[in-house]
């Protein structure tokens, strides 16, 4: 169920990726990032947040293509998934964005860190921060008190290293 405070935090966030100069945001649907996504696909007569265009994509790696097109482009772009999006989309993060330096925003969800999540999650769950220095993709875990700090924070560090940072999310929201 979509709570108050979930629905807080996700607007938070948005609210900072578009104060950050995000335009474009795409990605594929995750129970943990639900919030964000009802507000991506309607913004209703919020004409702020409709300045982040959501383009919805049929898989993580196009959404990384979508969004690297953007950057490109001149554009700030954001990936929503889950971290086995992820794992399927190394290939491209590897062989175009760290190669290119085409830096995305990445947000994505924590699914199996606990422990407690269905069991196709338990591998990645378990291994996903040691993945993403395994690959030195700079991250944050999202911090629910405060969604806009954390935002700037993985901001600043794909700035300043030019490649895909991550944002970590732990608690849907």
């Amino acid at each position: 169920m979509h709570s108050t405070a979930t629905g807080a935090t996700a607007r938070a966030l948005l609210d900072s990726l578009v104060d950050h100069g995000f335009t474009l945001a795409t990605g594929v649907p995750c129970s943990l990032l639900t919030g964000a996504f009802r507000l991506l696909e309607d913004p209703g007569d919020d004409a702020r947040l409709a300045r982040l265009h959501y383009v919805p994509a049929p898989r993580e790696d196009s959404a990384i293509g979508i969004a690297s097109g953007a950057v490109v482009a001149g554009e700030r772009a954001v990936v929503l998934m889950q971290n086995s999006g992820l794992g399927y989309s190394l290939n491209v993060i590897t062989s175009f964005n760290l190669i290119y330096d085409v830096p995305v925003l990445l947000i994505v969800s924590w699914r199996g860190h606990d422990g407690n999540d269905a069991v196709e999650h338990d591998v990645i769950g378990a291994e996903l921060l040691r993945l993403l220095e395994l690959f030195r993709l700079p991250y944050t875990v999202l911090d629910h008190a405060d969604p806009a700090a954390s935002v700037a924070t993985v901001i600043d560090l794909m700035d300043k290293e030019q490649r895909c940072g991550v944002l970590v999310v732990r608690e849907g929201i």
